[in-house]
């Protein structure tokens, strides 16, 4: 008898330690998440039954009416019973949803800094053998060699060789074609004299204008001597 009753105060003792262990670990937040979700569906089933038994309790009330006014109020304080839970429930559903969400979001913002966390750690760790200093260095010296492969394009892509005014150039080039033109000149003799006398007017002279009027005389006459 002694020894049954030191075993069950032992069970219990190791059960209430199993239990103490558990709380103090806790559950991990999607442990508790998945919980409440079927807690939700258990009493969202709940509600599906009490309606339809608050429906089963008002068409029995309607059945017997006035006929069997005793089984009529029975049917419905047992609706009214049934109505209280349901909104018992309902209060009950608004309660988990809002600490599930509470849940997720806690359970959202924990993994977003967590992440963040090992970002800058990592950031930290690629920074470790960078030196400031060092880098604006590296940029100097990056603009500097730019500048000179710039002077280097530059030199390149210059025309090469002697240079020459253009203007001294076009210059002797029109000597060069004054002096053709003189020779062309002498090889042809040089222009035309321009004539001393006076050239003959394309007019007809006086004197041939008499001549003609005489002849035109002369042939009237003939014609009129023929007519008579």
């Amino acid at each position: 008898m002694t020894s049954r009753v030191q075993g069950s105060s032992g069970g219990s003792g190791s059960s209430s330690s199993s239990k103490h262990h558990r709380s103090k670990g806790g559950p991990s937040p999607q442990e508790a998440i998945h919980r409440l979700r079927e807690t939700e569906e258990m009493l969202t089933k709940k509600q599906d039954y009490l309606e339809k038994k608050i429906e089963q309790e008002i068409a029995t009330a309607r059945k017997h009416g006035t006929k069997n006014k005793r089984a009529a109020l029975q049917a419905l304080k047992r609706k009214k019973r049934l109505e209280q839970q349901l909104t018992q429930i309902d209060g009950t559903l608004s309660t988990i949803e809002f600490q599930r969400e509470a849940l997720e979001n806690s359970h959202t913002n924990t993994e977003v800094l967590k992440n963040m966390g090992f970002a800058a750690k990592a950031m930290k760790k690629v920074h470790e053998n960078m030196d400031v200093d060092k880098i604006d260095d590296l940029m100097q010296d990056i603009t500097e060699q730019q500048d000179v492969a710039r002077e280097i394009s530059e030199a390149i892509s210059g025309p090469f060789g002697e240079q020459f005014d253009e203007d001294e150039l076009l210059a002797e080039l029109e000597e060069l074609e004054q002096e053709d033109l003189e020779e062309n000149m002498k090889s042809m003799g040089g222009l035309p004299s321009v004539p001393s006398s006076k050239l003959p007017s394309s007019q007809p002279s006086h004197r041939t204008k008499s001549k003609k009027r005489a002849e035109d005389d002369d042939d009237m006459h003939m014609l009129t001597s023929w007519a008579t």
